[in-house]
């Protein structure tokens, strides 16, 4: 059987965010045809997935040390999924030192660069630039790598467009979710729902961004109309900084780590998403979607789920308006009609987007297209072969140079 190692930037923790589940959902895609290893640098917690289960064969490996060249030469696998361009940059050029035939998979999550460079835009109040240090050092990456799996139809667009990286060198690949039984579910209706819901790894700069926005300027205009309603927020890691937003006189009430997502989203009536910068998708939302839960967000919360399909709630003309946002959920929250046709149309964007066997079969027909004949595929891709030349040498001194200085 072949062997595949799938290099983590963190053990998949599936509840915890939605880079989790997504990991999870690849590795479980992957088991269907690879004899599949795990290997991470990362410390361990107690919400992490049962590996095992799967039988995947999990690994621990550190940073800048030798013992990683002796596992990579023990294992010899023929494929090397990187879990984020980080990750590529530390272990490909010793993983290209010792196998060098195995073909090497780039899983961004997101495009890290485009998400940064919306934050500064924020954060700085100018415009985005993506032309970065971080653009440079991911889609050089992405030009290493024999395929780079992308998991939004706008980071496509501008990869191919903007960036002119060949379509041959990137695979579409969502989130993969079970759809077999969406729709037929009991979920509750309009009248068995009440307040407003956000949730999201605290850890991540935009879900805390949207955390502190809505506090300072949206919900206190949603609180003047309903008075009587309340903001749950959930989320993973909430720190002490996070609690002490938590007003449960104002109706803004942190919840912390949800034990389960989706039961906790099915119960409210508005699903509150207001995210002025980001990239990728968008996992509390299409959680939301999951259990029929409407959403109000912004473009940024919108993009890659559903471009050209009616939306399941409603979108702010810009990311930063607070006001349109307030009004929007306001509408929804007391809107039955509205609220139950933006409810239907949940079901139908995880339906045509989101299909497991689809995007899994996608991803596994591409991965033994390459095999057949990488070689030439590596002939295609000339820039890549420039910066494996150029750039693995000095990564890999590098890396060696810190190993003997953490050795002294």
């Amino acid at each position: 059987m072949i062997r595949l190692l799938f290099i983590g930037h963190l053990w998949p923790e599936p509840a915890s965010s939605a880079a989790g589940y997504r990991t999870l959902a690849l590795l479980k895609a992957l088991s269907r045809h690879y004899q599949v290893y795990f290997a991470c640098a990362a410390e361990q917690t107690e919400y992490c997935a049962d590996l095992q289960a799967m039988n995947i064969q999990s690994h621990t490996i550190t940073l800048n040390d030798s013992g990683f060249d002796q596992f990579i030469k023990r294992l010899k696998p023929e494929i090397v999924f990187y879990d984020r361009f980080i990750s590529e940059e530390q272990f490909a050029p010793r993983v290209h030192e010792y196998c060098p035939n195995a073909i090497n998979i780039l899983d961004t999550q997101d495009l890290h660069f485009l998400r940064r460079a919306r934050q500064t835009a924020v954060n700085k109040n100018q415009p985005v630039n993506m032309y970065s240090e971080d653009a440079v050092r991911e889609i050089a990456a992405i030009l290493r790598c024999d395929l780079s799996l992308i998991i939004s139809s706008h980071e496509m667009q501008l990869l191919t467009d903007t960036f002119n990286i060949s379509s041959e060198l990137l695979h579409y690949c969502p989130f993969m979710l079970d759809t077999d039984n969406l729709g037929k579910q009991h979920m509750p209706a309009y009248d068995q729902r009440e307040h407003f819901v956000m949730i999201g790894n605290f850890l991540h700069p935009p879900n805390w961004d949207a955390v502190q926005w809505s506090y300072r300027a949206i919900w206190p205009q949603i609180k003047k109309k309903l008075p009587e309603a309340q903001l749950h927020i959930y989320g993973a890691y909430p720190s002490e900084k996070v609690m002490q937003l938590n007003k449960p006189e104002q109706g803004f009430i942190i919840k912390g780590r949800a034990d389960n997502a989706l039961t906790t989203l099915s119960q409210y009536r508005v699903n509150l998403a207001p995210l002025r910068f980001g990239a990728g998708l968008k996992g509390k939302i299409v959680d939301g979607f999951l259990v029929k839960t409407p959403c109000v967000t912004t473009p940024i919360g919108q993009e890659g789920i559903s471009d050209n399909q009616n939306w399941g709630g409603l979108v702010a003309d810009t990311s930063d308006n607070n006001r349109q946002l307030a009004d929007y959920a306001i509408k929804l929250y007391r809107d039955q009609s509205i609220w139950e046709q933006c409810s239907t149309n949940t079901t139908e964007i995880v339906e045509k987007q989101f299909n497991y066997r689809e995007h899994a079969d996608k991803l596994l027909n591409r991965l033994s297209t390459l095999q057949t004949d990488i070689q030439a595929h590596r002939n295609n891709n000339f820039y890549g072969r420039i910066l494996h030349h150029n750039l693995y040498r000095s990564q890999y001194y590098m890396s060696k140079w810190i190993e003997e200085k953490n050795r002294a």
